[in-house]
C-alpha cells in the first residue's frame, strides 16, 4: 500500500478533495453516480496522499471515471487498462493504483489482461462495473449478459454461456474477489477500504444498473420485495445467514450448499456455514460465487482474501539477487569486459 500521511503536517482529506470539477455525463439514473460517490467516500479513510492515487481506465462508459476524479489518471485503449495498471505500479510501487473496467472491457477484449493480472498478484485494485450489456456503444449483449438477453445484436436472444466474473478470479488464483451492488453505496465504500489495503491484485465485481439499455438486470437482487432473500451479506467469522429475520443460512450438504432455516426441522446456528476468506482452499468461494436466484441469494462482501506475496515484491527480491550475483555493478563495468578495442 502507499505511503500514509504524516498527520501532524497535513490536514485529513475529505470527499471534497477528490471531487473533480469536470461534468459528470453519464446518463441520469445509472449506478456510475452512486460508484463514484462511494469511491470519494473511500479513499479519504486510508491515509494516503492524494498525490499517490492514480486512476487508469480501458474503453466504455465505466471508463470516464478517471474524468471524474481529482487525482492523477490515464484514459487507455479498449481492454488494457491492467496492461496499464500493471506498468504504472512497477515504475513507482508506492503509488495506489486503480483500474476501472465495463464487463465488456475487462472480459471480451480485454479478456487475457484481465485474467494476467490477476494470476501475476499485481498490487493493483480493479473494479468490474457488471450491467451484463455495452451501454457507450449502444446496447449490445456482453460477455456476462444472460443467455437468451434479447439486444440489439442478439434480436432472437443471445445463444451464448455468459462469464461469471468470480469464477474467473478464482481460476486465476487471484487472491481478493468481493462482490457488492451500486444500490448499497455503504457496502461499497467499505470493499474499496479492504481493497486497498489488501496486497496483491484487489478485484471488486459490482452489480451496476444501465437504465437506458438493460434496466433492472438485477432488480431479482435489488428489488425492495426480493432484497432480503436474495441477497447475503457475509463477513469473515461470522455465519452466513440471510432474510429479513436473519434465519435463513447456508449448510454444506455432502459436496453442495443448501438453503435452512434456523428453527426448522432441528436447525440451529451451530448447523449454518461460518465464513472463512482466509481459506487458501478456493473449493467453498468458488461455490458462493456461483449462487444465484432464485434457489439461492446471491453473496455480496469480500468473499476471497488470501496472503500470497504480490508481484512487485518478488520482482525487487528478483532484481537485489541478481545484482549481488553480477560481476557487473554499473554501465562502466559492462563497457569494459571482455574484449575491449580504444580507438584513436
Amino acid at each position: 500500500m502507499a505511503d500514509t500521511i504524516d498527520i501532524q503536517n497535513k490536514p485529513a482529506l475529505t470527499k471534497k478533495d477528490f471531487a473533480s470539477d469536470q461534468l459528470v455525463r453519464w446518463c441520469p439514473g445509472c449506478g456510475d453516480y452512486s460508484i463514484l460517490s462511494a469511491m470519494t467516500n473511500a479513499l479519504p479513510q486510508l491515509g494516503i496522499p492524494k498525490e499517490n492515487f492514480v486512476f487508469v481506465s480501458g474503453i466504455g462508459c465505466a471508463a470516464r471515471f478517471p474524468y471524474y476524479m481529482n487525482t492523477y489518471g490515464f484514459h487507455t485503449i479498449h481492454g488494457r487498462g491492467p496492461a496499464v495498471a500493471t506498468g504504472v505500479k512497477l515504475a513507482n510501487p508506492k503509488l495506489s493504483v486503480w483500474e476501472i473496467q465495463g464487463d465488456g472491457d475487462a472480459l471480451a477484449i480485454g479478456g487475457n489482461h484481465f485474467i494476467h493480472a490477476l494470476r501475476r498478484n499485481i498490487d493493483i485494485n480493479i473494479l468490474l462495473f457488471n450491467n451484463e450489456i455495452y451501454g457507450l456503444t449502444k446496447g449490445q449483449y456482453s460477455p456476462t449478459s444472460p443467455t437468451g438477453l434479447v439486444t440489439k445484436s442478439t434480436p432472437f436472444g443471445a445463444v451464448e454461456r455468459p462469464f461469471h466474473a468470480g469464477e474467473l478470479v478464482i481460476g486465476a488464483q487471484g487472491t481478493y474477489y468481493a462482490r457488492t451492488i451500486d444500490t448499497n453505496p455503504k457496502l461499497m465504500a467499505e470493499i474499496f477500504v479492504k481493497a486497498a489495503q489488501h496486497v496483491g491484485t484487489s478485484m471488486v465485481e459490482i452489480l451496476q444498473n444501465c437504465v437506458i439499455f438493460n434496466d433492472d438486470a438485477h432488480a431479482q437482487v435489488t428489488g425492495r420485495d426480493n432484497r432480503d432473500d436474495f441477497q447475503l451479506h457475509i463477513e469473515h467469522g461470522q455465519p452466513m445467514l440471510f432474510g429479513k429475520d436473519k434465519k435463513k443460512g447456508l449448510r454444506l450438504n455432502g459436496l453442495k450448499l443448501e438453503v435452512v432455516t434456523k428453527g426448522k426441522n432441528g436447525v440451529t446456528e451451530n448447523d449454518i456455514l461460518v465464513h472463512d476468506a482466509h481459506e487458501g482452499d478456493s473449493t467453498l468461494h468458488m461455490m458462493l460465487v456461483r449462487l444465484k436466484p432464485p434457489h439461492f441469494p446471491v453473496v455480496l462482501g469480500v468473499i476471497r482474501e488470501v496472503k500470497a506475496p504480490a508481484y512487485s515484491e518478488r520482482l525487487a527480491a528478483e532484481i537485489e539477487l541478481s545484482g549481488q550475483k553480477s560481476r557487473y555493478k554499473n554501465m562502466d563495468d559492462l563497457l569494459n569486459s571482455g574484449e575491449t578495442w580504444e580507438i584513436k
